[in-house]
Parts: structure tokens; C-alpha cells; sequence
């Protein structure tokens, strides 16, 4: 990864969609574009100045808490694409960041909105964006996706299926202790009709309620609701997150 940082502060890189990033149609998978999202918003915060190591060594780290995307035209296999990435300042307690996919004609393939916190990592409090984001304007004010991500909630008055339980193990933790945002989704679209297979999503929507540790079991539910389907995911304590997935 070699990225770029513009006049406009936006950051660029130039990736290639790997084999194992997409299905069994050669597209992009929604958790492979979350894991590409991630990676170029921690090295874009690092050449801002409020990344991973500037934060960890105050005891915060970023964590994400909700993420809208669309695919337009979904990259697959060998293509070689741009991302961008910027962030839009605080939105409340949120620190709000948009990513953009370019094919090589310009053309936009993936739009982005997330939503982002800043926690202590020993208390797992949240601490304000404005106290860890530097003095110099580092923001833009261009939009991916207008509204901020919002939140999701399962259907109401509609049934939901239990479809499986998952226990939390190595290949899901993360850098910071906890799920992996993607593993989520990658989860979620195991709870598709069929497993997933064959299954094409054009949109996601995604909320984080509460982070989920090695050894815990969440159980997963979900509820079609026409061309959407709806997963959620929770512990026998907490509601852990749910997504909206809307199926082509």
C-alpha cells in the first residue's frame, strides 16, 4: 500500500482485487471492501497525525460503530481500482469518514459513509473525536454518501429465524482485542437464504453495539423482508450488531 495524501486531503491508493477477496462470481465480497475501508482509514489517520500509534500510546484506539456502503457496479476479480478516503470531522460524538471506489475510467463503483469512536482502551470508554483530532483542519467536506450512517433495527411485527450460533475464536480478533468490524458481515452473509450462495448485495447497512470478545457464543437471527435481509447478531447479554443487506 502506498497512499497519497491530496491538496483536498483526501487519501488515495491504487489496489487490485485478490482471488481471495471475492466469491464464487469473482465479485467483491462486502466484508473484503469493509477489510480494504479499514486498512486506508487507519494509514489515512496515521498520515493525519491521529492514527493507530499516536492513539494507542494515550490508551485510545478508534473504533468503528456504523458503516453505510453501495455497490454500484461491483469491482471483481483482477480489476485494479482507487480508493479514496477522507473524513468529514465530528458529527456529534462520531467522527464521521467517506470512501469512494474509481475504476480506471473514472467511474464510481463503491460509495461509503462511516461512523467512528474514539475508546479507552483499559476503561472501553468513549473519549471526545475533538480530543484526539490535530489543531490544523485536516477535514473535507465532500460526501460519498450525503447522511451519516444510521442506525439499524431488525423489522417490527416480523418473525425472526434463528439461523445459527457462532463462537468467537482467533481468525475473528482483531488489533484492537475484539470482532473484527468485517467479521460481522461475513458472518451476516452466511445467514443468507442458501449460505450466501450466489447471493448479490448492492447495498449495507451496519451497526456496532457492542463488541464481541474471544470464547463469547452470539447467536444470529434474521428476518427477510422483501428484497432486504436483516441480521442480528447477540450474546445471552448484549445485542452485538445488525445489519440491513439489500439483495439484487
Amino acid at each position: 500500500m502506498s497512499i497519497t495524501v491530496r491538496t483536498d486531503n483526501k487519501v488515495t491508493d491504487q489496489l487490485v482485487v485478490k482471488c481471495y477477496e471475492v466469491d464464487a462470481g469473482k465479485k467483491l465480497k462486502p466484508a473484503s471492501f469493509m477489510d480494504m475501508a479499514q486498512e486506508m482509514a487507519y494509514q489515512a489517520a496515521a498520515a493525519m497525525h491521529f492514527g493507530y500509534d499516536e492513539l494507542i500510546v494515550r490508551n485510545k484506539a478508534w473504533v468503528l460503530t456504523r458503516m453505510h456502503f453501495r455497490f454500484l457496479d461491483t469491482p471483481v476479480w483482477g480489476d485494479r481500482i482507487d480508493i479514496f478516503t477522507w473524513h468529514r470531522g465530528a458529527f456529534g460524538p462520531f467522527f464521521v469518514r467517506d470512501f469512494e471506489v474509481l475504476g480506471t475510467d473514472g467511474r464510481r463503483l463503491v460509495e461509503a459513509t462511516s461512523s467512528w469512536v474514539v475508546i479507552d482502551t483499559e476503561s472501553r470508554t468513549m473519549a471526545r473525536p475533538e480530543d484526539v483530532l490535530p489543531t490544523e483542519d485536516s477535514s473535507c467536506s465532500d460526501y460519498a454518501i450525503e447522511t451519516p450512517a444510521s442506525k439499524v433495527i431488525m423489522p417490527r411485527g416480523k418473525e425472526q429465524e434463528f439461523v445459527m450460533t457462532h463462537r468467537v475464536a482467533y481468525s475473528d480478533i482483531d488489533l484492537v482485542g475484539h470482532t473484527n468490524n468485517a467479521r460481522y458481515i461475513a458472518w451476516a452473509m452466511d445467514c443468507l437464504p442458501g449460505g450466501g450462495d450466489g447471493a448479490s448485495v448492492e447495498e449495507v447497512e451496519v451497526v456496532f453495539h457492542h463488541e464481541a470478545i474471544a470464547g463469547e457464543e452470539v447467536s444470529l437471527y434474521r428476518v427477510i423482508d422483501g428484497d432486504c435481509c436483516f441480521i442480528e447478531g447477540r450474546t445471552a447479554e448484549h445485542p452485538i450488531f445488525c445489519t440491513k443487506l439489500k439483495l439484487s
